[in-house]
């Protein structure tokens, strides 16, 4: 009896080592490989608005289609910071072509995705910050299989990731 039973468990240990194990680093490997292409593209559609000066309907599109291609869902959060010259505060510069200070306003996803899709583009100008943030919103297989066997949760945090931000290189509405 004794000797069935150590038969089982080594049976079962074997079990895991064979095909769980190697699972999970597929998984790991699946989640490596998306992470590194929804950073990529995210790094390609921020550099293309800081280039352009705005971010257009067709661009955003593309974006997110690529990033869903993947086979996950995302939660992609975009922040412009706006620059506002504030002429009317005096400074104690010497140069005389300096009148105020540069102030920064922010205007996040929802308002800039309304813009878009209503009216084709969002503009910016030179001296913008634009912020791009993916994250997957599902649980992948890596995650799962991580939860069973380690026993972490895995609902508030995320595996696929990607972010970037740059400052905007040309006034958008000077292009068409």
């Amino acid at each position: 009896m004794n000797d069935t039973l150590i038969t089982i468990i080594a049976i079962f240990i074997a079990a895991i080592l064979m095909f769980v194990f190697p699972l999970m680093t597929i998984a790991d490997r699946n989640d490596d490989v998306a992470k590194q292409t929804v950073q990529q593209s995210t790094v390609e559609f921020v550099d293309q608005v800081r280039n352009i000066g705005s971010i257009n309907q067709a661009d955003l599109d593309s974006y997110k289609e690529t990033i869903a291609s993947l086979g996950h869902t995302f939660n992609t959060e975009i922040e412009v910071k706006k620059m506002d010259d504030n002429v009317g505060k005096k400074t104690s510069w010497t140069t005389s072509s300096v009148i105020g200070e540069n102030v920064y306003f922010s205007v996040y996803t929802d308002t800039i995705e309304q813009q878009v899709y209503s009216k084709g583009k969002y503009t910016l100008k030179e001296g913008d910050i634009v912020s791009v943030n993916s994250v997957n919103t599902d649980v992948t297989i890596a995650q799962s299989l991580r939860n069973v066997f380690y026993a972490i949760s895995g609902k508030g945090s995320y595996q696929i990731s990607g972010a970037h931000s740059g400052v905007v290189q040309n006034n958008g509405s000077n292009l068409n």
